[in-house]
């Protein structure tokens, strides 16, 4: 569809159903996202979203580690915001920072030993919970439609 089709197409939509098409997007990704965090920290504590999107965004990058200004990026975080999740994550001993060897200005997060542990633990609940109350109600097709609409939601807000 052509970006004026896809204008045109916009038109027909009015106000209050934009508005009510947003909220119940935004009240699923809340509900949905309290239901994905329970009981998904292994030692039974409470795992924070950020806390656990860190670990298992540095989980899935090659070598288990990330710039941290990335990573504060990619979890909704300023670097402030950030660096005090950091510091709790490496005094539980879950992160240790390392110095770039090619530029003094870039500090990588990266999970120690004990965080690839937690890590692994906290993912294997995740997939359970993601299995029971997002591909469950959703269904295969249902979940490939929620990335590709997701994608494009995140593609655009990047791009502008």
């Amino acid at each position: 569809m052509s970006t004026q089709t896809e204008a045109a197409a916009g038109r027909d939509v009015g106000d209050d159903e934009l508005i009510t098409a947003w909220g119940l997007f935004h009240e699923a990704l809340h509900n949905t996202g309290e239901l994905l965090l329970r009981d998904v920290d292994p030692s039974g504590g409470d795992m924070s979203g950020p806390w656990f999107e860190v670990l298992i965004r540095l989980q899935r990058s090659p070598g288990n580690r990330q710039p941290m200004s990335k990573l504060a990026k990619e979890v909704c975080l300023s670097s402030g915001g950030f660096t005090k999740l950091a510091d709790r994550l490496e005094r539980k001993g879950y992160l240790a920072r390392r110095s770039c060897p090619s530029d003094r200005r870039v500090v990588y997060a990266e999970l120690t030993e004990a965080g690839r542990e937690l890590a692994d633990e906290a993912r294997a609940r995740h997939v359970a919970l993601l299995r029971e109350h997002v591909l469950g109600p959703l269904g295969p097709d249902g979940l490939r439609r929620l990335a590709e609409l997701a994608r494009t939601l995140r593609d655009t807000s990047l791009a502008t």
